[in-house]
This record gives structure tokens, sequence and C-alpha cells, in this order.
């Protein structure tokens, strides 16, 4: 228990954890669990106190990506049934963050499956956010693939906070995952909206076939990017997919995971996000030790948690929900109870029913 303690202590006094030590979380004894999530929650309540952000995902523009992220059911290349949608319009994505506002959602993030923003794509996405931060106080993020210079000034100046685009794995790893584009495209992207003035949400998926070295070199690179937001997926794999049937993350190998990136990021919203639900199961509540924001209201082609059961988890905690504003307020489910469910995304093309 006092490994795990002296850890907590090293990082509060400003001490980078170190690589050995990272590695040593990942190996933490079954017996320590509850220790090293103890130490790990010093650390996050330090910085964030008991607070929890909800976060959002739209999938503004669904399926049909030229791009072969190995782990997408969204990509053209395999025969994965995700589903297949054209672009959202402006009106649509305002609808969609005033249900993410009420929700108490404190990010609304809108995502499009591509290689990177057409200008007609870029226009909806811009307009949509001039709008959505005229009527709310919500923060705006956006994940559109690859950026130029240019595309990252300008959905800066109409209002998106925050970038997100995840490196998944390590360098050395990635062409095992992906083909079409390189580790280094992604590292450039996130350069440049970190140079437009937004925040940078880079992280990763756990259980791609990785090995422990890889997964530390990930949560190292994020460390020197000097990244604003980690979120850390774990797979769930999707049929058709080139990594369909790899197995589940173990629940308690995905909250050393979570221990690990929260002592190697002491300061960084950490967020536990997609295969939250599948993976964690009964451990769930336990994530929010580690890490301090979670998404709700499901992911991109997966149903998740609804946000009566998130409001649900927090005030079972003892938590509490943190806005835009920077307001602390009370979870409240009951609430939830009356709030309208997205509706269902029009495809084009057959689509498995949503995970659970």
């Amino acid at each position: 228990m006092s490994t795990w303690s002296a850890l907590a202590d090293a990082v509060l006094a400003g001490e980078p954890t170190s690589r050995e030590a990272a590695r040593a979380v990942l190996h933490a004894p079954e017996d320590d669990m509850l220790a090293l999530l103890d130490a790990a929650f010093r650390v996050r309540r330090a910085h964030w106190g008991r607070r929890v952000s909800l976060h959002v995902l739209d999938n503004a523009k669904q399926g049909a990506c030229p791009e072969d992220c190995g782990f997408c059911s969204q990509s053209s290349k395999f025969a994965s049934p995700g589903g297949e949608a054209p672009m959202k319009s402006v009106d649509q994505l305002v609808a969609d963050a005033r249900r993410a506002h009420a929700s108490r959602a404190k990010r609304f993030c809108m995502v499009t499956a591509t290689r990177g923003p057409s200008q007609r794509d870029l226009d909806t996405i811009c307009a949509a956010a001039t709008a959505i931060k005229a009527e709310m106080d919500i923060e705006l993020c956006a994940s559109l693939g690859l950026l130029t210079e240019a595309k990252a000034q300008r959905l800066a100046a109409s209002g998106v906070d925050r970038f997100n685009h995840n490196l998944e794995t390590s360098e050395r790893h990635y062409d095992q995952i992906v083909s079409t584009h390189t580790w280094r495209d992604r590292v450039a992207t996130v350069e440049l909206a970190k140079a437009a003035g937004m925040d940078t949400c880079v992280g990763g998926i756990v259980g791609l076939g990785e090995s422990e070295d890889d997964l530390l070199d990930l949560a190292f690179a994020l460390r020197d990017l000097d990244v604003d937001s980690v979120p850390v997926n774990f797979l769930d794999a999707r049929p058709g997919t080139p990594l369909a049937g790899r197995p589940l993350v173990e629940p308690r190998d995905a909250l050393r995971a979570l221990c690990m990136f929260r002592f190697v990021h002491p300061r960084t919203d950490l967020r536990v996000a997609g295969g939250r639900e599948i993976t964690l199961r009964a451990l769930q509540a336990m994530a929010l030790y580690p890490a301090n924001s979670i998404f709700t209201q499901g992911y991109l082609t997966t149903a998740g948690a609804t946000p009566h059961a998130d409001h649900q988890m927090i005030r079972d905690l003892g938590f509490e929900l943190e806005l835009a504003s920077g307001e602390a307020v009370p979870a409240d489910p009951e609430a939830m109870l009356a709030l309208v469910p997205p509706p269902v995304p029009t495809t084009r093309r057959p689509s498995l029913p949503l995970a659970t």
C-alpha cells in the first residue's frame, strides 16, 4: 500500500512519473487494487476535486470513410455493417447540442467519418458552432480527421474550443492498425490545432493487440505533446473489421491502465471513453476514481449508458457535475428521465443493432 501512496505523494509534489513507475502500476497485484485506486484518486482530487464532466459525441457524418483504421466500422474498406448517413444540417447539429446541454453535459463534440473535412462539411460545422455558442453555454469539440493550418484556424474562429485527434497507439504499433495515414500525420494535426488556439483532446484505444511498451509509449507521447485531455478507450471489436473477435480488456486491467494514465497525466482531463460499459461492467463506478470525465448518450456507432444511468452513478458515488461555466451542480437522475432520446440516424445501408 505504501508503494502507491508514495507514488501519489511524488506526483503531487510535482515529480513526473517515470516509465518504471508507470509500468509497475500496470502490474499492481490484485490485493493492491483498492490502494492503487485510492492513490490515483488523491491525484485526481487534487486537480479536479469530486467533479465529473459529461461529454456527448455527435456522429455528424456517418460511415463511408476512406481511411482503413482497423478498429472502425465506419471505414469503407471493410465489410462491417456500421451504417452510413450524410452530413447533418446546421439545424440538426444545434438540436443535438440542445439535448447535450439538457443532460448537463459540459462539452458537445461533433464528429465526421472522413480523412479530413471537405470545404462543405467545414462550412456546416463552423456555422453550427457559431449558432450553438450564441444560444447556450456549452464547450464545443470537433473531431474531423486531418487538418490544414487554414482549417484549424477557421474552426477556432467559429467557436470550437477543442479538437480531438487520437493517436490510438504507439508510433511503433500504428502501422499494424492503420495504413492510409501515419502516426506522424496525426501528431501534425494535433500541433496545428494547438497552434490555432484550440485545446487538444488526444488519447487512444487499449486492446488493439499492443504490447505493454506500446501502451506506455502512448502515455508518454501524450505527455510530450502536452495535450489538454486524454480519452482512454477500450476496444469493443466491431464485426467485419480486421480486429473483429479480439477479446475485451479485462476490467481490472482497464482500471490499472486508467490509474497509469492518471499518474502520467496528473492535471489532465482524463476521460474513460468508448468501451466503458462493456469492458468495466460492474466496475464502471471505480473508473471515476482515476478519471474525471465520461461520455454519456453513447458513442458513434454503439450505444452506451443513458444520462439517467450516468447521473445516478455520479450521485451514488457522492460526486457532482461540472458545467461549462465551471459551476459544480448535483447530479439529477430524475430530471434525466424526461429527456427525449436522440433520433436514430438514417442509414443508406443496413447496420447492426447498437451494442449495449
